[in-house]
């Protein structure tokens, strides 16, 4: 094995190395989430094979769904660590880095999916689960492309850590390793660490995102399994309710890209936590009006509206979870973020299915996913007014509160006397200003405040 070489930087090069380590990232998203998109297509496979219904068969789809996100287990350990070294090598172009990346699902589920089709027509579902698998090697080539860089904020690090290891260095030369006080002091320092990288846990804008997320994980899912059974139900074909997912991937790249590039610009820069709201809230609207769309022709414009606002929103999680927790903790609290993920992604495509399975009818699963995208959408957008309202208020309190001033300016020193004082104030304040000056300017002081004596 060689060993892996530590680039250094002062701050995030936005180029260099990093484009490829978007790439990397491009590459694990096609492998991860665009494969798991495409088990939506085996669906229908899976439940004619083992004669379950839809709650029972949609399991297969949550469990992989949510094990990504849960655990430190199989696509896990590429998804969540290549979306977070992005951000490390980006700052100005952190949202097109993000859209080119994150276009890897959109790209892949456009591509695989009527290969998938076609796999499963020629050898069966078991054959082409195979050669997925062996597709989904190529995550070891993205790993051996991320290179680990030090920020110039990783190296601002409390002075309490820095003398909790000196001082451990020097304490365990006097005493045993194996001694209670060693492994107290141990512990003493594995908290304060943990309290340091995770303190962002604590900050009321994170908790707001993580409630929102949990709606937004809850109604993103479903989509992606039951489009598919759904399209069939209302007689399109095999073939053609697998372009309904390739359109579905291709406008996703669009969206990627093209939101990413947008929300970079100047006049939309500051703006990228609405656009995300818009995003969520549109695809929340979507999902309302599917239910009456029960033809191919309908069908595609709905594939092609979801596609472009999923890609937009899945673009700018990252950044807005940076925006609220900045790069330092950028790794750790997007950890959490698809952490949060995990439960929504496990129970909403079984709760979905057993919905469909009570009513015999989509109606009711499509509505509630719907209606709980929007949910997302307004709680932060409720909370970011909140947060603006008491910030714009003290400001109003203190201008009202403040007396009207009057300014003059002598040279490079600006004075400004109160208006309200009185007489005797005037002049007390007036002297006192005039003794740090030299005599001109004190002259000229003189001049501007009335009822000053430079005598």
């Amino acid at each position: 094995m060689t060993k892996v070489t530590r680039a250094r930087s002062t701050s995030p090069p936005d180029g260099g190395w990093g484009w490829m380590i978007v790439a990397g990232c491009f590459l694990v998203t096609i492998c991860t989430r665009a494969v798991t998109r495409c088990i939506s297509i085996f669906f229908v496979e899976f439940q004619t094979y083992f004669t379950q219904d839809y709650a029972q068969t949609a399991w297969i789809h949550s469990i992989v769904d949510c094990v990504t996100m849960l655990c430190g287990l199989g696509f896990a350990l590429c998804y969540s660590p290549a979306i977070a070294m992005v951000g490390k090598y980006f700052s100005r172009r952190k949202a097109l880095a993000y859209g080119i990346a994150m276009s890897g699902s959109g790209i892949g589920t456009f591509i695989l999916a009527p290969v998938v089709q076609l796999l499963i027509e020629q050898f069966s579902w078991r054959g082409a689960l195979l050669i997925l698998g062996g597709f989904v090697l190529n995550l070891c080539v993205c790993g051996a492309l991320m290179r680990p860089i030090t920020l110039k904020e990783d190296h601002t690090i409390p002075e309490q850590n820095h003398v909790c290891r000196t001082q451990k260095q020097d304490f365990n030369k006097r005493v045993s390793p194996c001694s209670r006080l060693t492994k107290e002091w141990v512990q003493t320092c594995l908290c304060c660490s943990l309290q340091q990288e995770y303190s962002f846990l604590l900050m009321s804008d994170f908790i707001v995102l993580a409630i929102s997320v949990l709606f937004m994980a809850y109604g993103c899912s479903p989509l992606f399994v039951y489009l598919v059974p759904y399209a069939l139900s209302v007689g399109v074909s095999h073939q053609q309710a697998a372009f309904l997912m390739s359109t579905l991937g291709v406008i996703d790249i669009i969206g990627n890209i093209t939101f990413g590039w947008l929300t970079d610009r100047r006049f939309l820069k500051n703006y990228q936590y609405v656009c995300y709201l818009f995003a969520v809230g549109l695809d929340g609207l979507c999902y309302l009006c599917l239910p009456v769309l029960q033809s191919l022709p309908l069908l595609v414009p709905f594939s092609c509206t979801f596609g472009y606002f999923d890609g937009a929103y899945v673009t700018l999680i990252p950044v807005v979870t940076a925006e609220i927790v900045g790069t330092t903790s950028l790794s750790s609290a997007l950890g959490v973020v698809y952490f949060l993920h995990a439960v929504p992604y496990l129970v909403s495509p079984p709760i979905a299915g057993w919905l469909v399975d009570t009513t015999g009818s989509y109606t009711a699963a499509f509505l509630l996913c719907g209606f709980s995208m929007i949910f997302s959408s307004v709680l932060l957008g409720f909370a970011r007014l909140i947060k603006k309202t008491k910030k714009t208020q003290p400001r109003f309190l203190a201008k009202e509160s403040d007396p009207k001033l009057q300014l003059w300016t002598n040279g490079s020193v600006a004075y400004s006397v109160a208006s309200e004082l009185d007489q005797k104030d005037g002049e007390s304040v007036a002297y006192s200003v005039a003794s740090e000056l030299d005599q001109k300017d004190g002259e000229s002081v003189a001049m501007a405040v009335p009822g000053y004596n430079p005598t």
